[in-house]
This record gives C-alpha cells, structure tokens and sequence, in this order.
C-alpha cells in the first residue's frame, strides 16, 4: 500500500531543488558578470533593437534586480538610454514586476532560503512587527526610507503578513520618486558626457526639474524615517545595495 506521506515529501523536495536551481541561476548571472562591463553590453545591445529596446532592457532589470544586482546603476543606465519619461516609464513597471515576482517566491519557492536571510537581518523583526500593526502603510515607508535595500526588501515582504495586492500597489507607488531621480540623474548626465547641444535657459531648465525632483524625494525620505523610527525600526549600520 502506498506511503501517503511520500507524495507530501517528493513535492517538497521538488519545491527546493527549483528553489536552489533558482538561487543558483540569478547568483551565478551577478556573481560571473562585473556590473559595470555588463551594462555597457547590454545598452549597446538594446540600442540596436529599436522599439523592442525599452521591453528588452525592462526584463533585463527584473533578472538582474531577482539576483540582488543593485537597482540604482540599472535605473541610471536606463535614464541614459531612454530618457526620462521612457526611462521612468521602464524601470517603475520593472522594479514593480520585481517586487510581485519577488514577494511570490519568498511565500513559495524561496521561503526557507529567504527566512536564512531574514535571521541575519537586525530590522527584519521590526518590520514584521510593524507591518503586523501598520500593514500597506509601513511598506509605503519602508519604500521611501533605505532601512531595508531595495532588492532584500522584495524578498522579506513575502515573509510578512502583508497581503500580495497591497504590498505591490504601495511599493510601485511609493518607489516612483527614487525612480524619476534615479532616471533624471542618469538623463543628464548622458547629455553632459555626450556634450549635447543646449541653451543656459534648457539646462536652466533641467536643473530645476533635477533640483525639485531631489528636494521631493529628500524630503519623502526623512518624513519615511521619523515615521519609522516611531515604529522603533532603525537606519541600518552598513550600507545596503
């Protein structure tokens, strides 16, 4: 007679060689290509692909951020590349798909790998607490405030009690101003290499969208803090990614 525990413990084994063949995937791909010299392939390839450049680029981001390749040089090179409403427009739908993608693993494939990480996190423990108070609205915060990075943050939400919908929506919202700075900062200065062609009145121009767009974001950052610190989650000791 069949053992009906055998089908339970084959399905979890299967869950964890997915798991471990896609950590090994996405670690392998960051681990075995510098950052720099990758961005520079794959920009030069998107520039050829015409209007499938913008798609290309956006599915590069999601791999690339799911292997905890720092966001903020991706967001950069896409500023550079599409400019700043296209840019924005890109790596706001890919760092959202992201975070979605992200937040699923770590509730199914991933979720043993990603409570390892959690241990070894010193505000992990608040936030889950925190979020088990506040719910969207310290996701919001956590968003705008770097206490938790970016792309280890896609991966501890899952751990949360915070439901899908809300996690994504909140996230995608309150990473837009990072991501129009980020995109702005990276516009620029491919004009500025580039030496492109403007009038004082053009760059004046420029300079008070990046002036405001900084100010803004600066501003949503410290309001994040004081926020977060009243929910006792601290700034972290080392710098994150």
């Amino acid at each position: 007679m069949p053992d009906p525990t055998q089908a339970p413990r084959r399905a979890g084994r299967l869950r964890g060689l997915l798991a471990l063949a896609v950590l090994v995937g996405l670690t392998t791909a960051a681990a075995f290509l510098p950052l720099g010299e990758m961005l520079d392939r794959v920009s030069a390839r998107v520039e050829t692909m015409g209007p499938l450049g913008p798609i290309a680029f956006g599915l590069f981001y999601v791999v690339a951020a799911l292997a905890l390749v720092p966001g903020s040089a991706i967001t950069l090179a896409v500023g550079a590349l599409f400019g700043v409403v296209m840019g924005t427009v890109v790596v706001s739908l890919a760092s959202t798909a992201t975070a979605a993608i992200a937040f699923l693993l770590a509730r199914t494939l991933l979720r043993s790998r990603v409570e390892v990480l959690a241990r070894k996190s010193t505000a992990f423990r608040a936030v889950d607490e925190a979020i088990a108070d506040g719910g969207w609205r310290i996701v919001g915060l956590l968003r705008l405030s770097p206490v938790v990075p970016f792309n280890a943050l896609n991966y501890l939400l899952g751990l949360t009690a915070v439901p899908f919908v809300p996690a994504v929506l909140v996230s995608w919202i309150a990473m837009l101003p990072a991501t129009v700075l980020f995109v702005y900062f990276g516009a620029i200065g491919r004009d500025v290499a580039a030496g492109a062609s403007r009038s004082p009145a053009e760059w004046a121009l420029l300079g008070v969208g990046l002036t405001a767009t900084l100010g803004v974001t600066v501003l949503l950052t410290r309001m994040a803090r004081v926020r977060l610190a009243a929910a006792t989650i601290e700034e972290p000791n080392t710098d994150g990614a």
